[in-house]
């Protein structure tokens, strides 16, 4: 999988400067690359079939397992709870009472926007220093599950989200992915909700 679009919401360059910062900004980055379809081919192959029509297009919960895995092996905390009224992230990265969270999101558009939300909110309350949004972009999401939220859709909320922030100390930034390549000899990524799925 590949990196085609970044978008910093909030920014902080106290906090962007730290080498905590720099080393989690950089292990989400390494993660995100890490994403692979089919298993042990080093690269993201999607099937390039609509996701409009039931029992067409690939799923999503297979695509996150090696992301979260990668995380996991670098010492990031799974399915975090960043304080009780916001709930669980996808994965938290702490040192010295300080926590940065990560969100990867393939839900609807209404997921993605709470995803950002509970980062902004986090950093609001300071339960977090910063966060960043792992989304699709269109050119992905269009071959997943039907009606999966993208980083061109979120675009024209991007301003509300510097505003809503503008006056904490926290530095959000979201990410924009992208398989490597299609191809019709791939297998369809299953869709389910067991977490890793065979071809």
């Amino acid at each position: 999988m590949k990196i085609i679009k970044r978008e910093q919401l909030l920014s902080f360059p106290d906090i962007e400067q730290q080498s905590f910062y720099q080393q989690s900004k950089q292990q989400v980055q390494e993660a995100i690359q890490q994403v692979e379809w089919p298993e042990n081919s080093g690269q993201l192959t999607i099937y390039p079939e609509s996701g409009k029509k039931r029992g067409q297009g690939n799923g999503v919960k297979p695509i996150k397992f090696k992301f979260i895995e990668y995380l996991k092996a670098q010492n990031w905390q799974i399915e975090y709870e960043i304080s009780p009224e916001l709930g669980k992230v996808d994965a938290v990265f702490s040192q010295a009472g300080q926590a940065i969270a990560v969100e990867w999101e393939t839900g609807n558009i209404s997921s993605s926007h709470r995803s950002i939300n509970k980062i902004v909110l986090g950093i609001q309350k300071r339960s977090i220093i910063a966060g960043f949004v792992v989304v699709p972009c269109r050119n992905l999401a269009q071959y997943l599950t039907d009606r999966i939220g993208n980083f061109e859709e979120l675009e024209p909320y991007f301003d509300f989200w510097r505003n809503c922030g503008a006056c904490y100390q926290g530095s959000l930034l979201i990410f924009g992915v992208e398989h490597d390549r299609t191809s019709y000899e791939v297998p369809r990524i299953p869709k389910g909700t067991d977490g890793r799925a065979k071809a």
